[in-house]
């Protein structure tokens, strides 16, 4: 049953549209959510078609219709520019031929308040344009953050160069997924070749798992992970990486995902975060000074003495972690099997398993909470 849904989700999340058009689309979908945010009149007017209506409520109407000109000038008079407190995220696209539809979150952290935009969007004389948005509050969502956590996954379908298949754990994205999303926090994904990415690890019989598979916002980001050149780092607070053996390649040796995690660990004082496998991305991982960040620190992961060192797959892993964090300065901590256990040293949070997703998460929620 496992490996049935597991090549149902690699075909699912292999298929793709066009990439080039998706770009425009995106582009499109970004004028409108930065000219919102900072007061930029003519972005949004790039992106809506001139004769474009907006379908909002107010106190007075279940159906106010404002022209796209009109929705314009409201922003015409502010500090071009300035950022407004107004968070904007695309969490849905789809596109067919010259048509498309899109789903965007806006945030109002100050406020908590979250709204959800509905857009339609045409190909007109060569260029994507929004020809009507429908807009409410979203009454479902009592905790609104603003800051986002950037998840890092792997592209790897197989151990190595083998036709062994695996994939990143299903379980450790949802469960901390689902920890962040409680709490108010948006998620992305990072990995090396954005896109779609291999699962593992799926339990037909977890209701969390059930309820994430079905959710078509969260399987459109495993579906449409970015890459690392559209990542920018000054947007998040906090980096963590997945685990499952697709873990052990691509991750760690990506100097682009390695750059983007210590500039949200340097440069804006955020933190970096593992679980099981995951703990396998940080093991290049290098301060400014040149130091490994977790030189005489204390980590988590998945530990070398539970490994299967019979097993086809491990005669295929490039390195072992708690060999290496070791090796290169680090204390690794460990529980028995089948134990949750976390290790907090300063901005760097890791687990040992899957059991230990959601209480990474938490640590890391609590320490951005102590900030604020």
């Amino acid at each position: 049953m496992k490996n049935f849904l597991l090549l149902g989700l690699l075909f699912l999340l292999t298929k793709s549209f066009g990439q080039s058009e998706t770009d425009l689309i995106k582009e499109c979908i970004a004028n409108y959510i930065n000219g919102t945010s900072y007061n930029q009149p003519k972005l949004i007017q790039k992106a809506f078609y001139s004769d474009a209506n907006l379908y909002l409520d107010n106190k007075n109407s279940e159906l106010w219709i404002v022209p796209a000109k009109q929705y314009q000038s409201w922003y015409e008079n502010k500090k071009e520019g300035e950022f407004n407190g107004r968070i904007g995220n695309l969490i849905s696209l789809e596109q067919i031929n010259t048509i498309a539809s899109a789903k965007v979150e806006i945030l109002f952290p100050q406020n908590n308040m979250k709204y959800i935009d509905l857009f339609l969007l045409k190909k007109i004389e060569g260029s994507w344009k929004i020809i009507s948005k429908a807009a409410t509050k979203d009454t479902q969502t009592n905790k609104v953050v603003g800051d986002k956590i950037l998840f890092v996954v792997s592209n790897a379908a197989y151990y190595g160069n083998s036709k062994l298949p695996t994939g990143n754990s299903f379980s450790e994205l949802v469960n901390a997924y689902n920890t962040f999303k409680k709490e108010g926090f948006t998620v992305e994904f990072v990995s090396p070749m954005g896109g779609s990415i291999p699962l593992s690890y799926i339990n037909p019989k977890d209701p969390l798992i059930i309820e994430y598979l079905y959710d078509s916002e969260f399987m459109y980001k495993l579906k449409n992970t970015y890459k690392p050149s559209e990542i920018n780092s000054n947007n998040f607070k906090a980096v963590h990486y997945i685990g499952g053996g697709s873990a052990m390649f691509g991750v760690p040796e990506n100097k682009d995902i390695q750059k983007i995690s210590m500039q949200i660990y340097e440069d804006n004082d955020g933190i970096i975060s593992s679980v099981c496998h995951g703990t396998a991305g940080i093991v290049n991982l290098k301060t400014k000074n040149g130091n490994y960040l977790f030189k005489n620190k204390v980590v988590s992961g998945y530990p070398d003495s539970f490994e299967k060192k019979d097993a086809e797959y491990f005669k295929h892993f490039p390195f072992l972690i708690q060999k290496t964090l070791e090796n290169r300065g680090a204390t690794f901590k460990f529980s028995p099997r089948n134990n949750s256990h976390v290790e907090v040293d300063g901005n760097l949070i890791t687990g040992q398993n899957y059991l230990s997703s959601a209480g990474v998460a938490l640590k890391i929620i609590e320490n951005l909470k102590k900030r604020n």
